[in-house]
């Protein structure tokens, strides 16, 4: 597949041409003229986001040797670009409504003029609502095109409700890093809003998930199930994990509301760091990455490395 410079609505409907790659099982961070850089978060026991640390509480170890900060910076001024890519397949309708008020209020608190935003549905097939844009007017317009997919009952063996197979989550999360994210700058975020069951992409979990390393996003998964669908929430700590972010589930009662909000504050409270790996070496190997904080009792919430020049 090539890259576009602007995806269209028929881009995501018929840019499926490309035939499968192989995928290393590792996570990727780009590297860039031999600078590694990465966005990562630091909580505490409780959970609570720790955002007063400075460049001498981290340590940085790339295959276990230790590497020197060149750069050091809470991340809160750097451009955000947010892809916002709901599920709208039968199993996640009565969400679809909630979660179109609550991305809006989102939008409305985070986007600032040199922030960017898409909006991208998938079901049985891919759409772009709306290309990228720091107009929360045109969000808001893309939002209210969303219309979820009413539930088929199908007569099983069972008194189970399915839904037409046709869900293509490893797509769309493959589409937005490769044609919306990939030659943006600052910090890049997927918002996937799913049950995270996918049915019939092209692309596979690992497609989408390399994809996403080599673009520099990280994804954010609010997993919302109805008990008598199916749902993978592992697929979803998968894309999420790897990448840096979390998994937010939204199922509950006011879920939306409070994971959006959550969210928010996780973007205000990021830092970010770069160093020149001590092995220079272009071979394409995978490197594991640890970003290790003084204190002992701190966590940090980061992708874990990076394919060397050459990959």
């Amino acid at each position: 597949m090539k890259t576009h410079d602007k995806l269209t609505r028929r881009n995501l409907l018929a840019g499926l041409g490309a035939g499968p790659v192989l995928l290393a099982q590792d996570p990727v961070i780009r590297v860039d003229v031999q600078l590694v850089n990465i966005t990562y978060t630091v909580r505490n026991k409780q959970g609570g986001l720790v955002g007063n640390l400075t460049k001498d509480d981290f340590t940085v170890f790339e295959d276990g040797k230790q590497q020197e900060i060149n750069r050091f910076q809470r991340d809160t001024d750097l451009p955000l670009t947010i892809g916002l890519l709901i599920d709208i397949s039968g199993s996640m309708y009565n969400v679809i409504s909630t979660g179109k008020r609550a991305a809006s209020e989102f939008f409305r608190k985070v986007l600032r003029p040199k922030d960017l935003a898409f909006l991208i549905t998938f079901g049985s097939e891919l759409e772009l609502l709306q290309d990228l844009t720091s107009s929360v007017s045109l969000l808001d317009k893309g939002l209210s095109q969303v219309e979820g997919q009413r539930p088929t009952r199908v007569m099983t063996q069972g008194p189970v409700p399915t839904t037409p197979r046709g869900t293509r989550m490893f797509d769309a999360v493959y589409l937005a890093a490769e044609e919306k994210l990939k030659n943006e700058a600052g910090r890049k975020v997927i918002v996937l809003l799913t049950d995270g069951a996918d049915q019939g992409s092209f692309y596979k979990p690992m497609d989408a998930l390399k994809q996403t390393h080599l673009s520099d996003a990280v994804i954010y998964s609010f997993f919302y199930y109805e008990p008598m669908y199916g749902s993978d929430e592992g697929a979803l700590k998968k894309l999420s994990g790897d990448t840096g972010g979390r998994v937010f589930d939204v199922t509950k009662r006011g879920g939306l509301d409070r994971s959006f909000e959550q969210l928010q504050e996780e973007m205000r409270s990021q830092y970010s760091l770069s160093y020149s790996p001590t092995n220079d070496k272009k071979d394409g190997a995978f490197r594991r990455v640890e970003i290790k904080p003084k204190d002992s009792s701190l966590k940090v919430q980061a992708r874990r490395g990076y394919y060397s020049a050459g990959a």
